[in-house]
């Protein structure tokens, strides 16, 4: 079972009650504060509590999603806080099958804790939520009221995750789909890995893990890191697999376009798309921030080493990043590039590089 302790925030609204309404939803990691997703949508015409419980639906999703075992709830709705804690009675016909849904949710984690704050502890929430009544995507934190002192300097030590994607392989030199293939380095590759240790052992911070994905080419690269760095341990982690490509396992783009053109077209609009008999990005940047939210509060103030592939070192930029799907097309990740992402206490996060290949030879 998970441990995963995370905070969910929720809010929902109407235009008029009833009247054009939305909700919006995001998960937090308890620990550092930092955002594991973001969910809005709108619901046509509704009243202010049934959106509220959206709200609330949709965070409780995204957080079993998350494979949390320990939830917070943090929502302004007195009325949805009180019923779901049980102390007032759900009178309304319609919001009956909404909370019962919500308590299906909730029976699937380990603990469930509903506290009521101010509108302005829930700004995040509602937000999404008014982003959702106008038709639009979701607003960057950029665009929102920020608190009193957001523009001090930070305080604390970021954890620094330090992603380096795995060097080069027979498959990567060929420039064909490689996910679940373990495939070993080239002598290349191994070369690569070599230079990479070098790279980021002269970052001059000392490393107090490499994390790498269970794949032998994310694998022997992590231990050619770890060699140079003063031998920090190497700890397999299943979450930084590579994406399942399915059917596409070993082929080239060309061949995959000229025998799945419908497929391919929908993979690359769409990041909830799978490849035939494979898995979405979706499903992998679940993955991926189980995987940052544990590094987070396993090393905080500390430096560690991400080694994994490039459909999880994307998803994890894009999210530190705030940016959106088009991001992962057109990001470019070498094979031993070395991205650096800061992460402070407050939740305050700093990309530092993305895909530094100046180590490499050509």
């Amino acid at each position: 079972m998970s441990d995963l302790r995370v905070v969910v925030e929720a809010d929902g609204g109407a235009r008029g009650n009833p009247g054009p309404a939305g909700f919006g939803a995001l998960v937090r990691d308890a620990s550092t504060g930092e955002v594991l997703a973001e969910r809005l949508g709108a619901l046509g015409v509704a009243t202010n509590n049934v959106a509220e419980y959206a709200g609330l639906i949709a965070g409780l999703t995204a957080a079993a999603e998350l494979g949390a075992e320990d939830v917070e709830v943090r929502m302004d709705s007195k009325l949805v806080v009180e019923q779901m804690s049980g102390r007032w009675k759900i009178k309304h016909p319609g919001l009956r099958p909404l909370a019962a849904q919500a308590a299906n949710l909730v029976r699937q984690f380990g603990s469930v804790r509903f506290t009521w704050v101010p509108r302005e502890r829930n700004r995040r929430a509602d937000a999404l939520a008014n982003a959702a009544m106008d038709g639009k995507e979701a607003p960057s934190a950029s665009e929102e009221p920020s608190p009193a002192g957001s523009w001090e300097a930070r305080t604390g030590t970021a954890t620094r995750l330090i992603l380096v994607r795995h060097a080069e392989t027979e498959l990567t030199a060929q420039r064909r789909y490689s996910g679940r293939g373990d495939v070993p380095l080239s002598a290349r590759g191994l070369a690569q890995a070599r230079a990479a240790a070098s790279r980021v052992a002269g970052l001059g911070r000392p490393v107090a893990a490499v994390v790498s994905s269970p794949l032998v080419r994310c694998l022997r690269t992590a231990e050619v890191l770890a060699a140079a760095l003063g031998s920090p341990p190497v700890r397999p982690e299943p979450d930084l697999v590579e994406c399942d490509f399915g059917a596409w396992e070993g082929l080239t783009f060309a061949e995959v376009r000229s025998r799945w053109p419908d497929d391919l077209a929908a993979w690359l609009a769409s990041s909830d798309a799978s490849p035939p008999g494979g898995e979405s990005l979706s499903s992998v940047a679940v993955r991926s921030r189980r995987t940052v939210s544990r590094v987070l509060g396993e090393y905080p103030a500390q430096a560690v080493v991400l080694v994994s592939h490039v459909s999880p070192i994307k998803l994890i930029l894009r999210d530190a990043l705030a940016a959106g799907d088009a991001f992962l097309h057109r990001c470019h990740l070498d094979a031993a590039g070395v991205s650096i992402v800061d992460t402070w206490p407050d939740g305050g996060v700093a990309v530092r590089t993305v895909n530094d290949t100046a180590h490499l030879s050509e």
